[in-house]
């Protein structure tokens, strides 16, 4: 979670953003600059520094600037020394941009809306995907939550700061960003390219479901940001004009957002003027927040999977807490606040500064929201595209075969076996989605078979009757109406 209203919360909506996903309000800190001198083979004037603790840094400071061989820029030494201190934190979490990156992240937050479309975060110091955005490039182009993007257009990410590897995965609209990406339960590294395009501001979608001859209200929350919580608030009162005897909330793949748009929806939400959340400091301190609300208005359910993050775990552990059924998969697990605090000379500091608790006081982090229906979707809504650069044909035998029984299987086809060897029966598997498809029955994947495919894969997947977590939460919601 991060802690700030006005620009870096909005990097979510570009290409991919660093997940800091809760946020408070900024404090800008004064800094105070240190003079130096000396020269090579001179003795150095040594000045004492604003705290006697960092002496030891001043001096490493002074001696770097007047002895070594090669030579860096003040500024660089200095950034160094920033990066170096974030980083002994052991936080993917905090983060230090210098001027140029803060100039490059506010740019393009102030021009267009132009990426990928995904949140990331440093997991095991490798960049992992928390979540695609609904309708983004990311989520078309079938990055899933847990992908770890190991180069992008060739280049590897190993080593980098997360600020660092966001800039080389956003760009702008139209340009190809190739990810090298591992997936767990397959051995090697997949080749996937996203197209960057406008990055989808919309937050909120609703709409209703018939069971039983009852109306249910449905609401799919993408991210918490500056108007999510009005817009939610306008649809539910929509959704309550029609009489609806329930309320799913989805925040599947939803990374998180501002603190105060999900105190809002809780508000909105959490019955008997219930506990939301509490935030918990480094000196034992704890802010507790309220629902204003008096009387539950009908039973809700909140759907999570394991993209959802942050913000949408604060809402999934409100609800689960003061009554409500959560239905899905393990949420993702981050349970700190950040704040992003602007330096005075135009860079920036992200610091996690607390950490948040559910309303019983549970912390969550690295550990999830526990669903208390557990329902798991269809193994082909975790298949990879298909690459189209090479051809799959009879005898092959990879990763790349095996994904593609999987995605035969979750079209109704029969590839027999599920281990990555194209056998008779995977060809006749394929011949047989050709010939429905209308394309030349050749028993060969090509580009044409793999892109109709992947088209067919995504609309299953879109399909209300397939979404097994959906129909469970409406099952559930339903019990609870009676």
């Amino acid at each position: 979670m991060v802690v700030k209203r006005r620009t870096f919360i909005t990097i979510i909506l570009l290409a991919v953003v660093c997940t800091s996903i809760v946020t408070l309000a900024a404090a800008k800190y004064a800094g105070q600059a240190w003079g130096s001198s000396g020269t090579a083979g001179n003795k150095q004037e040594m000045v004492t520094a604003p705290n006697p603790e960092l002496a030891k840094i001043y001096e490493a400071y002074q001696v770097i600037q007047g002895t070594a061989l090669e030579k860096r820029e003040q500024t660089k030494l200095i950034d160094g020394a920033i990066e170096g201190m974030v980083k002994t934190l052991d936080d993917p979490f905090s983060d230090y941009m210098n001027q140029k990156e803060t100039k490059d992240f506010n740019s393009s937050i102030q021009s267009t809306f132009e990426g990928i479309g995904a949140e990331v975060t440093l997991k095991n110091d490798k960049v992992t995907i928390v979540s695609p955005f609904k309708g983004s490039p990311a989520e078309r182009a079938g990055l899933r939550p847990g992908d770890q993007i190991l180069k992008v257009n060739g280049k590897s990410l190993n080593g980098m700061s997360l600020t660092d590897a966001v800039l080389q995965i956003r760009g702008p609209k139209g340009t190809k960003a190739e990810l090298e990406i591992v997936r767990a339960g397959m051995s090697d590294p997949m080749q996937i390219t996203v197209v960057r395009d406008d990055i989808p501001v919309e937050t909120v979608y609703a709409g209703t479901v018939e069971k039983d001859g009852k109306t249910y209200g449905k609401i799919e929350i993408t991210q918490f940001s500056e108007n999510t919580a009005q817009h939610f608030e306008n649809e539910l009162k929509k959704l309550e004009a029609k009489n609806i005897s329930g309320l799913i909330v989805d925040v599947r793949g939803n990374p998180g957002g501002l603190l105060k748009s999900v105190e809002a929806i809780g508000n909105l939400l959490v019955p008997n003027k219930g506990i939301i959340l509490q935030v918990q400091y480094s000196d034992g301190r704890k802010d507790i927040v309220r629902s204003d609300l008096k009387q539950a208005k009908y039973p809700v359910v909140i759907l999570t999977d394991k993209g959802s993050a942050s913000a949408s775990e604060i809402l999934a552990g409100a609800l689960q807490e003061n009554g409500y059924k959560v239905v899905g998969d393990q949420s993702f697990g981050k349970g700190t606040v950040q704040n992003t605090i602007p330096l005075e000379d135009d860079s920036q500091l992200k610091i996690t500064v607390a950490k948040w608790l559910t309303p019983k006081g549970n912390w969550i982090h690295k550990k999830g929201i526990t669903p208390d229906v557990k329902i798991n979707q269809p193994d082909y809504f975790t298949a990879a595209p298909i690459s189209d650069k090479t051809e799959l044909v009879r005898d092959m035998n990879s990763a790349d075969v095996k994904n593609l029984q999987l995605i035969l299987k979750g079209l109704g086809q029969a590839p027999g076996r599920q281990d990555g060897y194209f056998d008779s029966r995977t060809e006749t598997a394929v011949k047989a989605f050709q010939s429905l498809h209308q394309l030349p029955m050749t028993g060969r994947v090509d580009k044409k078979t793999a892109q109709v495919m992947q088209e067919e894969l995504i609309t299953r997947i879109r399909d209300p009757k397939n979404d097994l977590q959906m129909q469970g939460a409406l099952e559930v919601l339903s019990r609870e109406a009676k």
